[in-house]
C-alpha cells in the first residue's frame, strides 16, 4: 500500500540502474571515433565486475551484427593463454607480443571480460578480421591499441576496451553513435540501461 501523496508509490519515478552514454569523440581531424560509457546511473561511477561483464559481453556481439570480429590482447599474454586453454577458448599467437582470439561466443566474452576486466585489449570487426593481419598485428605488438588509428579504416571498427573504466572507444568510419545505439539497444534490454546521448 502506498502512502498517502504517493500514489505512484517509490519505484515510478526510479531511473534504470545503468546508463550507457555514446557520443562524437574528438581524437584529431583524421580519425572518427565514438566512445561508449557504462555507468551508474545514480553515482555516475563505472560499472564493474560481473554485472558489466554480462552487459558488454552482450553489447560486443549486437555491435558486430553478423560481421566477423576477434579480440585483441597484447600485454599478460601468458595469463591470457592459461585462460583460454583452461576455458576451451580457440587462440593464436600472432606476433612477439599479439594473441588474437577468434570471434568467441558471448558466454566466452563474459569468461573473458570478468577475468581481464584490469586489462586494456582490443576488437576488430569485418571481413578483414576473417584473415591474419600481420601489419596490424605486428604493429599491435610494438605499439598496443595506437597501431588501430592507421589500421581501422579497413574495419567496420575497431575499439578500445578500458573496461575496469567503464569505457570503450570505437575507432570508424562507418558507424556514428545513433547507429550504435541502433545496434545495442535490443540486446541491453535485458540489463535496465537507459541509452543516452550526452551533449
Amino acid at each position: 500500500m502506498s502512502s498517502p501523496g504517493n500514489a505512484l508509490g517509490r519505484g515510478a519515478l526510479d531511473l534504470p540502474p545503468f546508463s550507457l552514454d555514446v557520443e562524437v569523440l574528438n581524437l584529431g581531424t583524421d580519425i572518427k571515433a565514438v566512445g561508449l560509457e557504462l555507468l551508474e546511473t545514480e553515482s555516475r561511477e563505472p560499472v564493474r565486475g560481473n554485472k558489466a561483464a554480462q552487459i558488454w559481453s552482450a553489447a560486443f556481439p549486437a555491435l558486430a551484427g553478423e560481421e566477423f570480429y576477434v579480440l585483441d590482447f597484447f600485454s599478460h599474454l601468458d595469463r591470457v593463454r592459461e585462460f583460454c586453454s583452461t576455458h576451451e577458448i580457440p587462440f593464436r599467437d600472432a606476433a612477439e607480443r599479439c594473441l588474437v582470439i577468434p570471434k568467441p561466443t558471448q558466454e566466452q566474452l563474459l569468461d573473458l571480460f570478468t577475468r581481464f576486466e584490469s586489462e586494456t585489449f582490443g576488437l576488430r570487426v569485418g571481413p578483414a578480421a576473417e584473415t591474419p593481419d600481420p601489419a596490424v598485428e605486428g604493429e599491435l605488438s610494438k605499439r598496443g591499441l595506437d597501431a588501430y588509428q592507421s589500421a581501422y579504416m579497413r574495419y567496420t571498427f575497431c575499439v578500445v576496451c578500458e573496461l575496469e573504466d567503464g569505457w570503450i572507444t570505437l575507432l570508424s568510419e562507418k558507424l556514428w553513435p545513433s547507429e550504435v545505439i541502433r545496434r545495442v539497444r535490443p540486446a541491453l534490454q535485458p540489463f535496465d540501461v537507459h541509452i543516452a546521448r550526452p551533449n
